[in-house]
């Protein structure tokens, strides 16, 4: 069980998406070069198809005749319903879907394609593939059903939401309900304050929920990429209430929405950004040092903080640092991933600068079409074909709440992924200082997902093994959200650790041990050890200095 769970993180096509790929962008001519190369292949090598073409033909006589040649994945719940199975019609469909499917893999696989090339092919033609399947169209079993059911009502409701999608989600199927949440009413609701606010972010300190509480702060820093909330969904699933109630004094940043007036932020001047911050922590709660959290791309940020702070010899500043599915180390294998050659990179970053900002939409878009079935098609079958409402689902919404990059940061993050920088020494320069993350010898606690098609774990494993100080890795059952929002109680919640990090990280998987239960209670004894001596709490928020500006979440977390 537990080989087939690593194995599932990493082939084709379940690494397709990752954060690299949302941040390049795939252009159409880049996807239709590769259709035309897959076209010559087949005009030059007439003998090859045709056997393919043969084959497939042979297997779908024998299903016009009732054989049963290919089973779906048992995981595919597109062919859930029993007429697939039992109705000969839908059976006979399936199966010469299924036919063709494997007859284009085999195609490809037994052409003299390069390695390259082959991925490209993959990915193309999985494309490709889940956008014919049967579940698809009209003739969807379970949406024939839906339609009696309804007396055509569903019919005329999904015609309604497409025209929707059209006029107001970019053509896009919703992937969520937007009108059962709002910011501030049922979302984002733990009583705090902004005390401070620059022109990049806004910080947020948290009332406290415990009698006493630690003296060293926690500082959490989301991606610039998404809003500050997901810390702070609803109650149950609030990491911000968990320390808080554990003890924690707990400051987030919340970042701006930019628009083409900010184009010239890049990664140091989010870095500056967060410095302003940290020392607001330091004065307001009196501690010399902050505990750093940063998620995803804010995980990058607070190694960059951090690798600038010991470049001027102030690394004091941080008590320790936990990233959570962080990428430091950005080489990650992913076929979609090869049509990123330079001129597409280039390309990219003149969009960004021309526009001013990489819209937020733009990346949703492309994170959907990495894996279109969960993230297009079957919210296509439940909006479209059945009619339905999308769900109301507040990780969605928040997942929907889209921002943007101010272009200057786009193209760092577009050479940070090309080169690799942090990998070696002095590869990275910020605010002017070179960073060296083997010198930055503060304790760390990293979590990544198994799951994790954004950022794979391996990935993440290998970036912990880049700081220095005492580092600790957490294997999460979950993928990229999922491994955050993970708190004590969830039943489903599982995590493997492995106190000693070696180089291969399936070599740590394989000697981790498995835990049932959630990886925050490891984490907060962790955290509680690096957060000083207990005092009793102090119940005003800010200070003279930093006095409380508005009620949390604030302003910037509204701005659209």
């Amino acid at each position: 069980m537990r080989e087939k769970q690593v194995q599932g993180t990493l082939p084709v096509p379940a690494a397709f998406m990752n954060a690299q790929n949302a941040i390049v962008g795939l252009r159409g001519k880049d996807l239709f070069s590769t259709v035309r190369n897959l076209a010559l292949q087949g005009l030059r090598h007439p003998v090859h198809s045709a056997r393919h073409m043969l084959a497939f033909g042979g297997q779908v006589s024998r299903v016009l005749l009732g054989d049963t040649l290919h089973q779906p994945n048992p995981q595919d719940s597109r062919f859930a319903d029993p007429s697939w199975t039992f109705n000969p019609f839908y059976r006979r469909g399936l199966q010469v879907y299924l036919a063709w499917q494997k007859q284009l893999a085999a195609w490809i696989e037994e052409s003299d394609l390069s390695d390259d090339d082959r991925a490209r092919a993959r990915f193309v033609l999985a494309q490709l593939s889940d956008a014919l399947a049967p579940t698809n169209s009209l003739l969807n079993p379970v949406a024939i059903k839906e339609l009696f059911n309804t007396g055509g009502l569903s019919l005329v409701n999904g015609l309604r939401h497409m025209v929707d999608d059209l006029l107001h989600n970019d053509g896009m199927p919703s992937q969520v309900s937007k009108q059962a949440f709002e910011v501030g009413r049922n979302l984002a609701t733990t009583p705090g304050a902004v005390i401070f606010r620059n022109e990049m972010l806004e910080l947020i300190q948290y009332k406290p929920m415990s009698e006493k509480q630690y003296l060293r702060p926690l500082l959490i820093v989301p991606p610039q990429i998404n809003k500050y909330y997901i810390f702070d969904l609803s109650p149950d699933k609030s990491f911000v209430q968990y320390a808080l109630k554990n003890g924690l004094q707990v400051f987030v940043v919340s970042w701006r929405n930019p628009d083409a007036r900010h184009r010239e932020w890049g990664l140091s001047t989010y870095v500056q950004a967060l410095e302003e911050a940290l020392d607001v922590c330091r004065a307001i709660t009196g501690s010399k040092e902050v505990n750093l959290m940063g998620a995803c791309a804010g995980g990058l940020t607070i190694a960059a903080l951090q690798g600038h702070l010991q470049a001027r010899r102030q690394l004091r500043k941080v008590g320790s640092a936990s990233y959570l599915v962080s990428l430091l180390d950005s080489q990650v294998d992913s076929p979609a991933m090869l049509f990123a050659d330079e001129q597409t990179l280039e390309a990219a970053k003149r969009r960004s600068y021309q526009q001013g900002v990489l819209d937020g939409k733009d990346m949703a878009k492309v994170f959907a079409w990495m894996r279109p079935n969960d993230l297009v098609w079957n919210y296509f079958v439940n909006n479209y074909l059945l009619g339905r409402q999308p769900p109301a689902f507040d990780i969605l919404y928040w997942n929907n709440d889209n921002t943007r990059l101010p272009a200057a940061l786009h193209g760092d993050l577009l050479d940070f992924f090309k080169h690799n920088p942090l990998t070696r020494s002095g590869g990275l320069e910020i605010c002017g200082t070179p960073i060296d993350l083997q010198k930055v010898n503060v304790d760390s606690f990293s979590v990544a997902g198994i799951n994790d098609h954004i950022t794979p774990w391996d990935a993440v494993y290998r970036s912990a093994l880049l700081l220095g100080g005492d580092s600790r890795f957490v294997l999460s059952n979950s993928g990229h959200i999922q491994s955050i929002l993970n708190p004590p109680g969830n039943p489903k919640a599982n995590y493997f650790e492995n106190g000693k990090l070696s180089s291969d990280p399936r070599a740590w998987y394989y000697d981790a041990k498995h835990i049932e239960g959630s990886w925050w209670a490891q984490w907060l004894g962790w955290i509680q050890e690096r957060s000083g001596e207990q005092r009793e709490t102090l119940t005003a928020l800010g200070n003279q200095d930093y006095p409380a500006m508005e009620a949390a979440p604030g302003t910037y977390v509204h701005v659209r």
